[in-house]
């Protein structure tokens, strides 16, 4: 027996998130530094003259929104596409009906591009032209930096406009709209609805989503806690693209409050990676080079207990072997620092690279032939532990090249003790040299 669908069309209404959608710029939440008389886009309505531009935010922060509302404040034809359905066809047909528009009714078009960064550099080619000639005003909203997913030939004709997460002030004002629409409260308690405004993670949309499956799976006088709220809604992982920006914002985190020596914020930043689902194999590659780059000598056992938590993970796997990721977090967090060797190392490739082909100094260079022995190659050398003190203070720089001072360590941890045998040798080398200056103008 077929259903009878009368049953049900009376109760439909569309979502609430599409219901509060904003009907003017004024009503927009959490991005007045853009849409206010005196910000960018408000300036740019006001004046009538548009120019294309890209929305860069976090999803659920309005783009289309802002969109769909400048093209009403303009008078233009809105038109709307979505780079994750369409293709170069349609693009055809959006730019060919741009044009009849312009020609035979004199209106033009704002094309609203959402999720443009998925279209690829050959596609995002195609916009050029038309942009160019004011065919169409471009409105591209993105979720990734455009600087990385927007070729710059594309860039290069539009404004880049941020737009913010929302806050929980901007999460309040959404709710009390919603009550407002829906004529009730919404039936949680104050920790519940301070949750919600967490989970949502910056989400508008999402928290609105949220909000509307509360009223619906709620009973007359039910008033729903935070536990409550859990089993309804289950969890939502946290906004984090692994190859784009989440990843390299938060691996960025980890490492400077590592080199800020801050531990909490640092296992703060590494929990929230491994919590979004990164894979702790490429934490731990970055907590091995931060053990030689920014601890280094400072701590020579810090490369040591790198080795030993990426064995330790190896050994154990997942879940356990997360402990041995934060243990090696705590350790270099609260280890010395030092960019000593890093800086050396850098200093000793520029002077290579201007010095070119320069010799070794003959007297360190191996004679295995009468030749090279008659060329002056291994005259004069010293074996170091032939001497007394183990030291002979012979150059060991190009003849033609001043002595170069590359490595300077820090007043901290070990290099400090290392910084001591480097002053030691160096105050050797001088006595040394004088001694051999002496007795070779001695012999003269």
């Amino acid at each position: 027996m077929p259903m009878d669908n009368t049953l049900f069309s009376s109760n439909v209404k569309r979502p609430l998130a599409d219901r509060l959608r904003p009907t003017k710029l004024e009503e927009v939440v959490g991005q007045n530094h853009l849409v206010a008389d005196d910000a960018p886009l408000g300036r740019m309505i006001k004046s009538g003259k548009m120019t294309s531009f890209i929305l860069w935010g976090p999803p659920g922060c309005g783009k289309t929104t802002i969109a769909r509302l400048i093209a009403e404040y303009t008078n233009l034809y809105f038109e709307q596409i979505s780079a994750v359905f369409s293709g170069v066809a349609d693009l055809k047909r959006v730019f060919q009906f741009a044009q009849e528009r312009r020609a035979t009714q004199g209106k033009g078009t704002l094309l609203f591009v959402d999720e443009i960064h998925r279209f690829n550099k050959s596609q995002q080619d195609g916009f050029l032209p038309y942009v160019e000639d004011g065919t169409v005003i471009l409105v591209g909203a993105t979720t990734e930096n455009p600087s990385f997913e927007l070729n710059s030939a594309l860039l290069s004709r539009c404004q880049v406009f941020v737009l913010n997460r929302l806050t929980a002030d901007d999460f309040e004002i959404l709710l009390q709209r919603a009550e407002k629409e829906e004529g009730e409260k919404l039936p949680i308690d104050d920790e519940a609805r301070d949750f919600i405004k967490e989970i949502a993670d910056g989400d508008g949309r999402y928290m609105l989503n949220i909000a509307e499956n509360i009223w619906s799976y709620a009973q007359e006088g039910e008033i729903f806690n935070k536990d409550q709220i859990i089993h309804i809604i289950q969890s939502r992982a946290p906004i984090y693209d692994k190859g784009r920006d989440g990843h390299y914002n938060l691996i960025s985190a980890v490492h400077k409050s590592l080199r800020g020596s801050d531990v909490d914020a640092a296992l703060y930043w590494a929990a929230r990676m491994l919590v979004a689902g990164e894979d702790p194999r490429y934490l731990l590659r970055r907590l091995l080079r931060f053990s030689i780059e920014d601890v280094s000598l400072a701590d020579p056992n810090a490369v040591v207990q790198a080795t030993a938590c990426i064995e330790t993970f190896e050994r154990l796997g997942s879940p356990e072997g997360e402990l041995a990721v934060m243990q090696l977090v705590a350790y270099l967090a609260t280890a010395p620092k030092s960019a000593g060797v890093y800086k050396a190392m850098h200093k000793a490739i520029d002077a290579a690279k201007k010095t070119g082909s320069l010799m070794p100094p003959k007297h360190i260079l191996n004679a295995p032939t009468k030749l090279m022995k008659n060329l002056g190659y291994s005259d004069g050398y010293v074996y170091d532990q032939d001497l007394e003190d183990g030291f002979s203070g012979q150059n060991y720089f190009p003849e033609s090249m001043a002595r170069q001072k590359f490595y300077q360590p820090v007043e901290r941890g070990f290099e400090r003790e290392i910084k001591k045998r480097i002053e030691y040798f160096e105050n050797l080398r001088k006595e040394k040299q004088a001694k051999m200056k002496k007795e070779k103008n001695a012999d003269k």
